[in-house]
């Protein structure tokens, strides 16, 4: 009985606490500011990463391959925002929520462009054509990604609209999973070991590709999470 009786009041306890450390949060936030909108910042980046995977899906589709380097300028241009906003985390006295999750987002989204130019310069220099599987899993990297962006925005505003976003972009990360098993089973089954090689490498790169977006919605997760 003693036990049963206890149970309400550790937990009001920790109601509490919890309450206190929420007003403590917003008597620092109105004396510290926040100088930077980080939020936007990682809107503005993923938003930019959305417009280079369409090129990137539309140097995939092309009839004729060429050459890349508009891919590597769009990914050139992506990491100077991630740069930016590196450098004014540095500076930040205070951020919407852990630093250090900002600093992994802003990575992460990074790497989904970076493993996108990678592959298509590999698939140009190892005379790779693009197969139904690498247009499918470019396909989910592309949609998982707008999601990413979806997710951004609601960040401090809709937590409902960011469980949503989180979901959808799941679906095609998973759907990224699926074919690439579906992929290596076609590869094993082929008598060309050198094509079979090199488009390996090419499903590879887009498997970690899908690992990376994964991690960014993950951390998008976690600072919902943080906040209620």
């Amino acid at each position: 009985m003693n036990k049963n009786t206890n149970e309400p009041k550790i937990t009001d306890e920790k109601k509490e606490k919890s309450k206190r450390m929420k007003r403590m949060r917003g008597m620092f936030g109105s004396l510290f500011p926040q100088k930077y909108d980080f939020v936007g910042m990682l809107v503005e980046q993923a938003e930019n990463t959305v417009t280079g995977m369409e090129a990137y899906i539309a140097w995939v589709n092309q009839d004729i391959p060429i050459p890349p380097d508009n891919l590597i300028k769009i990914g050139g241009e992506l990491d100077v925002l991630r740069y930016t906003l590196e450098a004014r985390l540095m500076e930040a006295f205070s951020t919407p929520f852990s630093r250090q999750d900002i600093y992994t987002l802003s990575r992460n989204i990074d790497y989904v462009m970076d493993y996108a130019v990678e592959i298509a310069r590999e698939m140009y220099a190892f005379d790779v054509n693009p197969d139904e599987h690498i247009r499918a899993m470019s396909l989910s990297l592309l949609y998982g990604t707008r999601y990413v962006v979806e997710g951004t925005r609601y960040l401090g505003m809709e937590k409902a609209g960011v469980e949503v976003s989180i979901r959808n972009g799941r679906m095609h990360i998973h759907a990224i999973e699926d074919t690439y098993i579906a992929c290596m089973a076609d590869l094993f089954k082929t008598d060309d070991v050198m094509d079979a090689m090199k488009k390996r490498e090419i499903y590879y790169l887009l498997r970690n590709a899908g690992k990376a977006l994964s991690v960014t919605l993950d951390i998008i997760h976690k600072s919902v999470v943080g906040q209620a």
